[in-house]
C-alpha cells in the first residue's frame, strides 16, 4: 500500500489547475466582466513570484544566512507597505502615505513574528528561515489587509465628513475628539476580516496553514494547534498595526494649530 503522507505535484498537475483558471477567464469574457486580462496577469505574476520564492527559499534554507534572511524580510515589508498604500482611495501625500503603513507593519507583523520564533517556537538557530519567513509572510499578508482597510476608511470618512469635523473643532473639541468616531469606525473596519476568519475557522473554512500541514502529512490535531497560534498572532498584529496606522494618519490630518488639513490627502 502506498504511503499517502505526501503526494508530490508534477507539471501536468499544475497544468490541470491552470486549465480551470483558463475556464474562469473564458467565463469572464463570455459574460463581459472585463476581468480576464487582470486574471491572466495575476496568474502570471503569482506563478513567477512563487517559483522564484521557492528557489530563493531553497537557497536560504541551505545557508541559513542571517543577513540574507533580513534582506528577504526587508523586501517583503517594503512590498507589503506599497500594497497597503496603493489600496487606499484617499491616502496621505508624500512619504507619509507609504511610510505610515510600512511603519505600522514593522511595529506589528515583524515584531510579533520575531517574538514568536524566539519565545514560542524556539528553533535552532532562533532565526531559522523555515519558521521565520513563512510566519512573517502570513503576518504581513493579513495585517496588510487590515491596515489598508483601516486607513482607507479613515481617509474617505474624514474627507466626506470634513464639515462635521471642522464644526466640532469650532465648538472647542480637540482633534482627537473631533475625529474620534471616525477613528473607531476605521479600526472596526480593519479588524472585521480577521474576526470573520477566526469566527468561521474550522466550521466554514479550513485555514491555509492547517490545510498545508495536513496535506504534507502532519497530524490534524497538531495542525489545529499551529493554526490557532497563527490566528491569535494575526489578530494581535492586525489590531496593533491598524491602531498604529490610524493614530499616525489621524495625527497627520491636523497641524500644530489643531486645524484640519485635508490637503495632505490625495
Amino acid at each position: 500500500m502506498n504511503d499517502p503522507a505526501f503526494i508530490p505535484l508534477d507539471s501536468g498537475d499544475l497544468l490541470i489547475a491552470a486549465g480551470l483558471l483558463l475556464l474562469a477567464g473564458v467565463l469572464s469574457w463570455a459574460l463581459r466582466l472585463d476581468v480576464e486580462r487582470r486574471l491572466l496577469i495575476a496568474a502570471a505574476r503569482s506563478t513567477v513570484q512563487l517559483l522564484l520564492l521557492g528557489l530563493i527559499l531553497h537557497s536560504i534554507f541551505s545557508t541559513q544566512s542571517l543577513w540574507l534572511i533580513m534582506l528577504v524580510m526587508s523586501v517583503m515589508l517594503a512590498v507589503a507597505g506599497y500594497e497597503a498604500w496603493s489600496r487606499q482611495t484617499r491616502r496621505l501625500k508624500g512619504w507619509w502615505g507609504y511610510g505610515t503603513g510600512a511603519l505600522s507593519m514593522l511595529l506589528s507583523s515583524v515584531t510579533i513574528a520575531l517574538m514568536s520564533v524566539s519565545v514560542i517556537l524556539q528553533p535552532t538557530p532562533w532565526y531559522h528561515p523555515q519558521y521565520l519567513i513563512p510566519l512573517l509572510g502570513m503576518m504581513l499578508g493579513n495585517t496588510m489587509t487590515g491596515i489598508a482597510v483601516a486607513m482607507d476608511t479613515l481617509g474617505r470618512e474624514a474627507w466626506s465628513r470634513r464639515g462635521e469635523i471642522e464644526a466640532r473643532l469650532t465648538l472647542g473639541e480637540i482633534p482627537g475628539a473631533a475625529i474620534g468616531d471616525i477613528r473607531r469606525a476605521s479600526l472596526r473596519a480593519g479588524l472585521i476580516p480577521i474576526i470573520n476568519s477566526m469566527t468561521t475557522a474550522g466550521v466554514v473554512s479550513l485555514p491555509g496553514m492547517m490545510t498545508g500541514q495536513i496535506l504534507a502529512g502532519g497530524a490534524p490535531f497538531e495542525a489545529a494547534k499551529y493554526q490557532l497560534m497563527i490566528l491569535f498572532l494575526i489578530a494581535a498584529g492586525t489590531a496593533i498595526g491598524s491602531a498604529s496606522a490610524v493614530l499616525i494618519m489621524s495625527h497627520r490630518l491636523f497641524d500644530a494649530r489643531e486645524r484640519l488639513r485635508l490637503d495632505r490627502l490625495k
